[in-house]
């Protein structure tokens, strides 16, 4: 961890209003960037709130082995959203970070912001919510578990709102059905891997990593370098894009259209800088995806492609079925696989809430602005 506090020196000292007892009493959960510039904004009106965070740190999903296990954080992670696009509005990150900061550095970050708000003390740490019930008043019923640190493992507390800021990256999503046969290798999810050693050392060994989002893509270009898997493949039932980190020696998301232009127009513009800048992503031995640029989530890699170019990363269909010691794939061709690798993202669940609350549906939330549901306004 890096201390910026001689960085934030200059910057003037922050004096929260006083909560006022007649507004809304609030209860934030989880203490990861959602959570703590939620706690902020309500700081800064004077709304009186109690944030809980299952850990014992700030950070959510960055802090890097987290002691909660739910961090997706691997060793070699950086962000795929630039600084200029991820920096908080009232707090500048430091322009001595790169353009893609390490974890380790928006983990500081965050630190820092939290501290220099005075948000930490406002923190209940090792405390976490298990259930969260309206009441026939308009206020929910907060239950705690804070056994962690000494406390009951079950205590219920009374808010007038609830923010829900538990994240989406931590419950692990594995392909349903599961592919048919038996593996006699290893299978992991993404969200377990931390380097090419830990939790399995994967030198020597032939990989499948099964995906193609952002960390299929930093996972395969860091395990296919020479000396460590003996072969990469990246195994995907469907065609993405592949967005650099920089276009015309720019970074490529700092720039954006206004709000008014219209999507299509918009999809349109992309499509174009897009074929100028990378070109066919079948030019590469990538599936063709079955969409036009930004009318699904990209993926963004700086160094997927050059991997790809080089033989490291060899692109198979989906998997067919496992047959002992082998792997069969949809072309039915047959390699020898050591390990499986999912990196076929996380499901978004709410754990403490009940379905008549919410249900989520494919990772769908019915939700106004994918904030709130017109029944619960709070």
């Amino acid at each position: 961890m890096t201390d910026l506090s001689a960085y934030y020196a200059d910057l003037p000292a922050y004096k929260a209003p006083l909560a006022n007892p007649n507004l809304p009493k609030c209860c934030i959960i989880g203490a990861g960037p959602s959570g703590f510039s939620t706690a902020k904004a309500l700081m800064d009106r004077g709304i009186p709130f109690e944030l809980f965070e299952m850990s014992d740190v700030v950070g959510g999903t960055w802090a890097y082995k987290n002691k909660n296990n739910l961090s997706a954080c691997y060793e070699s992670l950086h962000i795929d959203t630039s600084k200029y696009r991820m920096a908080f509005a009232d707090f500048p990150i430091p322009d001595f970070f790169p353009d893609f900061p390490h974890h380790r550095q928006i983990f500081d970050y965050f630190q820092a912001y939290v501290d220099h708000f005075g948000l930490r003390e406002k923190i209940t740490f090792e405390t976490a919510v298990t259930q969260v019930r309206p009441q026939g008043d308009g206020t929910w019923a907060v239950t705690l578990d804070r056994s962690a640190h000494g406390g009951p493992s079950s205590e219920t507390r009374l808010f007038d709102a609830v923010f829900v800021c538990n994240g989406h990256h931590w419950d692990a999503r594995w392909p349903t059905p599961p592919f048919p046969g038996t593996f006699n290798g290893i299978q992991m999810h993404s969200h377990s891997y931390l380097t090419p050693f830990e939790p399995y050392d994967l030198r020597g060994k032939n990989v499948v990593v099964v995906g193609m989002g952002n960390s299929a893509m930093d996972i395969a270009s860091e395990l296919s370098q020479k000396p460590l898997a003996k072969n990469l493949w990246v195994s995907a039932r469907r065609g993405v894009y592949v967005f650099p980190k920089y276009m015309g020696g720019k970074v490529a998301d700092k720039a954006s259209m206004p709000h008014w232009v219209p999507d299509g127009l918009k999809r349109w513009l992309a499509a174009r800088a897009f074929k100028k800048h990378v070109g066919k992503m079948e030019d590469y031995g990538l599936p063709k995806p079955d969409h036009k640029p930004l009318e699904a989530h990209p993926s963004v890699s700086g160094e997927f492609l050059t991997r790809v170019g080089c033989g490291d990363i060899k692109m198979k269909p989906n998997i067919e079925k496992f047959e002992g010691d082998n792997v069969r794939f949809a072309d039915g061709s047959v390699e020898h696989v050591d390990a499986v690798i999912y990196a076929t993202g996380y499901n978004v669940t709410f754990p403490f809430l009940g379905k008549d609350i919410i249900e989520v549906k494919d990772n769908h939330l019915p939700l106004f602005k994918r904030v709130i549901r017109p029944e619960y306004p709070n």
